[in-house]
Formats: C-alpha cells, sequence, structure tokens
C-alpha cells in the first residue's frame, strides 16, 4: 500500500476503487465532466490542492486531458498541482461491453502494478533532491524534433510510447514529466533511438 500526502483526483467511482488497491491517499471523483456543473467538485479540489496538493489521474482520451486541463486551469497558481499519466493502451475495461469511444483503457483498466509505478515516479519527485544534470528545455526539444516542426507530434508520440505515457501528451506536458521522471542523460539516450 503506497502512503502519499497528495489527494488524487480520478474521473469516476471505478477508477477510485482500482486506486484504493494500491493507495490510502484520498480520493476525489470529478464524476467526468460533472465538475465543470457541480462547483463543489472544484472547490474540494481547490482546497485540497492548497492542503496536501494534488495528483491528477484521468485516462487518456480526450475527455482525460479536458478535465485535466480545466482543473489546472481552475487551481491556477493557488495550490500545487502533479500530473500523473497512464500510458495510451487499447482495449476495453472488464465491466463493458465495448470499448471507449478512443477504444483505450481507463484508470481503472490498468493494473496495480503499472498504477503503483506512476504514482510512485509523480510522488518521488518531493523526495528527492535536485539533480546535478541540465534540466530539459523546451529549446532542446525544438532541437530534437518533439516541438515546433512537422513531424514533433509523431515524435512525441513514439517518445510517450516508449516511456509509457498517453500518446497525446502535448510538448509542455511531456518536458514536465521528463524533468521529473527521466532526467536529461537517459532524455538524450532515448531520443538517438528514435
Amino acid at each position: 500500500m503506497l502512503h502519499i500526502k497528495e489527494t488524487i483526483v480520478v474521473e469516476g467511482k471505478f477508477d477510485k476503487e482500482q486506486l484504493k488497491k494500491v493507495t490510502d491517499a484520498p480520493i476525489i471523483c470529478t464524476g467526468g465532466f460533472t465538475l465543470y456543473t457541480d462547483k463543489s467538485i472544484i472547490k474540494a479540489i481547490r482546497t485540497m490542492a492548497k492542503k496536501t496538493g494534488v495528483i491528477v489521474l484521468t485516462d487518456s482520451d480526450s475527455a482525460g486531458f479536458r478535465i485535466r486541463n480545466y482543473i489546472k486551469q481552475c487551481v491556477g497558481n493557488e495550490g500545487t498541482v502533479k500530473h500523473a499519466y497512464i500510458p495510451s493502451v487499447e482495449g476495453k475495461e472488464r465491466r463493458k461491453e465495448k470499448p471507449g469511444k478512443e477504444g483505450l483503457l481507463g484508470v481503472e483498466g490498468i493494473s496495480e502494478e503499472r498504477l503503483l509505478k506512476i504514482l510512485e515516479s509523480v510522488t518521488e519527485v518531493c523526495d528527492k533532491p535536485e539533480k546535478a544534470e541540465p534540466n530539459i528545455t523546451k529549446a532542446m526539444l525544438f532541437e530534437d524534433g518533439l516541438s515546433g516542426g512537422a513531424e514533433s507530434r509523431e515524435k512525441r508520440k513514439k517518445l510517450a510510447k516508449v516511456l509509457g505515457l498517453p500518446v497525446r501528451i502535448s510538448a509542455n506536458a511531456l518536458l514536465e514529466v521528463l524533468n521529473a521522471t527521466v532526467g536529461y542523460e537517459e532524455y538524450k539516450s532515448i531520443i538517438e533511438k528514435i
């Protein structure tokens, strides 16, 4: 069981049930797009972002990214918001008759072992001392063809697959994840291979 100080934000009750198997952290459910109309959900997320910090763990589909961005926008600079990403894995959850619109597994469909690794990668950032190696910058992403070019999106998708991240991850979100979990040397090593 993973003990972490942050509150985890997920989309639905089945995501929450899956997370309860691996952590005793407080969990807030957005109810999908209900958070757009139910102001109490956003109020709770803002409160916890200030008090404990929040980890946003939404599905890798477009709906999950819209929810993630809305939370980030609503909290702004008034609290701590970390982002944990599940990989883009094709499939369907056991309880469903058919896959979702984009055909990707959601949080509830990801294995307990994988969820532990995802959460550990985000929470370790708090406890790690500053890295001696340089940070990865936007300029490096541009130089390596991951942003600003005609083929950038495809190259980001390849890198995301190697790292087990969602393939629709933006350049800015990718930069954040790379600096928090991979580091400069490992990043350069991966870039040479793709």
